[in-house]
C-alpha cells in the first residue's frame, strides 16, 4: 500500500511529522488528538477548581453521563493517577452509581451501612429519580446533601467528604464521612499551670471548637467558616459572642479574611496573620497566639474575636495590646493577692529582659553614672574583647542554644546544656574573653525573657535590647534615652487592628491600667474592657438582690 496516497487528506505528506509518515491515518488521527490532550494539559493554568472544571468540561454543571464525570474528575482531580483517590462503581437498585472518595479520609463503618442498606434495594423500591429516592429514604446517614456544581462536589471531596454519582442524574449526594488523623488533647508546653486544666487545642478544627463548646454554652457563640487559599482551601473559623462582641469589628476581620487571595496558607496562622493584620516588618506580635481552651473562653467573655485556622493547635485572638501579652492564666488560677504577685514578678522580669543590659553597659562605659553604694558594678579586671562585643556574642550564643534545644532529641538536651554552661562559659570567662557579669546578667536577662508568656513578644524584645545595646555604646547616655523614647513612640503608633497597643497606658485609662497592674477578685470585676468595644460591657448585674439581668440579645 502506498502511504503517500492514503494520506493524501493530509496534503500528500505536506505537514505531516517524520515519525507519522508510516502509520495509518487511524494511527496519525490517535497520535494528533493525543497530542492534543497532552498540549491542553500542560497549558492549563488554572487559580481555582472551578476555572480547572470549565476548562475542561466549559461548564461547571455536573453531567448525566457517568462517563464524563469520571474523565472531569481524571483531569482535574487525579482520578486514575493519585492512589488515594477512589471512585468505587456499582449497581444500586438498577441504577449505576460512583462513590467518590479519599481513602485517606473515608470513615469505613459509616461507609459499610451506607452501602449495605443501598445493596438491599431492588428497581422496583426506586423511584423514575434515584437520587431523590436515595435522599429522602434509603441513606442512613444524617450529614447528607445535594450539590449541583461539580467545582462545590470536588472541593468537599478534598475536604474528606464522599460523593455519591448516579447515572443520568446531575446532582450528586456528598455524605460527611470525614475521619481526620487526630491526636489527643494535651497540655501546651507554651502555656503550663500548676492547677488548671490539661487539655489544649490540637491540628483539628472540629476538636478545637468542641473544646470551647464545653466551655462557652450560649446561644450566641457563633462560628462562621470559610476557606482561604486557591490550592489549600483551608478552613478558617472566626469566632464571636454574637450579642457582646463589635459588630463592626466582626465586619471588617471577615471582609478582610475574604480578601486574601493567595495559592495557600500551609503554616496556617501565621500566614494568614500576615496576610490580614501585620503584613510589614513589625517585629512586635499584633494578634495573641493561645493554645489553650478555657484562656480563648475568657478572652471571648471578654468581647475579642478569635480566629482559628484548621490544621494549627494554636487560635488567633485580637485585638490585642502589649500589657495583653504580658498576662498568664497561671495569674488567674491563683487568688488575687498571689495572682498580683505573679504578675508583678512577670512584669519585672520583662522590663529585666529589655533594660538591664544596657542600664548595666551605660554605668561600665561611664562610671560617673553609678548611684551612691553601687560602685562594685562593672568589671574589676581587663579582658581582651570590648564589652559591647562580648554581649553580642553571648547574644548570639544564647540564640544558637535555643535553636539547638529546639532541634536536639530530649534525651540528649541535657548534655547539650552541659556542654553550653561549663565548657563554653566557664571556660571562656577563664581565659580571658568574658567578664563574668557579662555572662551574669545576659543569663538573668534570658530568663526575664522565658518569663514573657508570649513568645513572639519575647524576641521582639530580644531585638530591642540588641538595639539598646549598640545605641549606648556608641552614644551613650543619649543613645539610651533616645532609643527608649523611640521604643515608646512606636508601640504607641502601632495598631492592633485599629486599637491602641499600649492601652490602658496610652490613651491613659487609670481604672483599666489598675485592673492589668493589679489581679482584680472576680467579683470586683463587674465590667468588660472598653478597649474591646462591646456591645454589652457588663459581666454581671449591679442588683444588690442578685435578679438576674436581661440579655441584651433578646430586645
Amino acid at each position: 500500500m502506498d502511504v503517500r496516497s492514503d494520506n493524501a487528506g493530509h496534503g500528500s505528506g505536506e505537514g505531516v511529522p517524520e515519525e507519522l509518515m508510516h502509520k495509518t491515518p487511524y494511527e496519525i488521527q490517535k497520535e494528533e488528538e493525543r497530542r492534543a490532550y497532552e498540549k491542553k494539559k500542560q497549558d492549563e493554568m488554572s487559580d481555582s477548581v472551578e476555572e480547572s472544571v470549565q476548562y475542561w468540561q466549559d461548564r461547571d454543571d455536573i453531567s448525566a453521563r457517568m462517563s464524563e464525570n469520571k474523565y472531569t474528575l481524571k483531569q482535574v482531580l487525579g482520578l486514575g493517577e493519585s492512589f488515594d483517590v477512589n471512585m468505587r462503581e456499582m449497581v444500586l437498585g438498577g441504577k449505576n452509581v460512583g462513590l467518590l472518595m479519599l481513602t485517606g479520609f473515608a470513615k469505613d463503618e459509616i461507609l459499610l451501612e451506607v452501602l449495605k442498606r443501598l445493596t438491599y434495594l431492588t428497581p422496583d423500591q426506586i423511584s423514575g429519580h434515584a437520587l431523590k429516592s436515595y435522599f429522602d429514604c434509603y441513606i442512613p446517614h444524617i450529614q447528607v446533601e445535594k450539590v449541583d456544581k461539580m467545582s462545590a462536589v470536588i472541593n468537599k471531596v478534598l475536604t474528606g467528604m464522599s460523593a455519591l454519582f448516579v447515572e443520568g442524574d446531575r446532582s450528586v449526594l456528598v455524605m460527611d464521612t470525614r475521619s481526620y488523623p487526630v491526636r489527643s488533647p494535651e497540655e501546651p508546653s507554651l502555656e503550663r499551670v500548676v492547677r488548671g486544666s490539661r487539655d489544649g487545642f490540637t491540628e483539628t478544627l472540629l476538636t478545637n471548637v468542641t473544646l470551647v463548646r464545653r466551655r462557652i454554652r450560649d446561644p450566641g457563640l457563633k462560628f462562621e467558616i470559610m476557606q482561604v487559599g486557591r490550592r489549600t482551601q483551608t478552613d478558617v473559623c472566626v469566632v464571636y459572642i454574637d450579642d457582646i462582641v463589635d459588630k463592626v469589628q466582626v465586619d471588617s476581620v471577615r471582609e478582610k479574611i475574604k480578601r486574601v487571595d493567595i495559592d495557600g496558607i500551609p503554616a496556617a496562622d501565621k500566614q494568614l496573620e500576615e496576610a490580614i493584620i501585620n503584613k510589614g516588618w513589625n517585629p512586635f506580635p499584633l494578634v495573641r497566639y493561645s493554645e489553650r481552651p478555657d484562656v480563648t473562653a475568657s478572652h471571648l467573655l471578654e468581647g475579642r474575636v478569635v480566629i482559628f485556622v484548621d490544621t494549627s493547635p494554636s487560635v488567633m485572638i485580637l485585638p490585642t495590646t502589649f500589657f495583653d501579652l504580658c498576662e498568664h492564666a497561671e495569674e488567674n488560677r491563683q487568688t488575687a493577692f498571689m495572682g498580683t504577685y505573679l504578675r508583678w514578678v512577670r512584669f519585672a522580669g520583662i522590663l529585666i529582659s529589655l533594660f538591664l543590659l544596657p542600664l548595666w553597659m551605660l554605668m561600665v562605659i561611664d562610671p560617673a553614672l553609678k548611684p551612691a553604694g553601687l560602685d562594685f558594678i562593672g568589671p574589676q579586671e581587663n579582658v581582651k574583647l570590648p564589652i559591647i562585643l562580648q554581649f553580642l556574642l553571648i547574644e548570639l550564643g544564647v540564640d544558637l542554644l535555643r535553636m539547638a534545644a529546639v532541634h536536639t532529641p530530649t534525651p540528649l538536651a541535657s548534655a547539650m546544656g552541659l556542654i553550653a554552661a561549663i565548657l563554653v562559659g566557664d571556660i571562656a570567662v577563664k581565659t580571658g574573653y568574658f567578664v563574668n557579669e557579662v555572662v551574669l546578667y545576659m543569663a538573668i536577662a534570658a530568663i526575664g525573657m522565658f518569663a514573657t508568656p508570649s513568645y513572639e513578644l519575647g524576641l521582639a524584645n530580644r531585638l530591642v535590647r540588641l538595639f539598646l545595646l549598640i545605641a549606648v555604646a556608641i552614644f551613650k547616655v543619649p543613645g539610651f534615652v533616645v532609643g527608649t523614647t523611640l521604643l515608646v513612640i512606636a508601640l504607641t503608633i502601632h495598631r492592633s487592628y485599629n486599637s491602641s497597643y499600649l492601652w490602658p497606658f496610652i490613651p491613659f485609662n487609670a481604672k483599666a491600667l489598675g485592673n492589668f497592674l493589679f489581679r482584680m477578685p472576680l467579683l470586683e470585676s463587674k465590667k468588660r474592657p472598653s478597649f474591646n468595644k462591646t456591645r454589652d460591657n457588663t459581666k454581671m448585674s449591679d442588683d444588690p438582690d442578685g435578679e438576674k439581668r436581661k440579655s441584651k440579645k433578646h430586645k
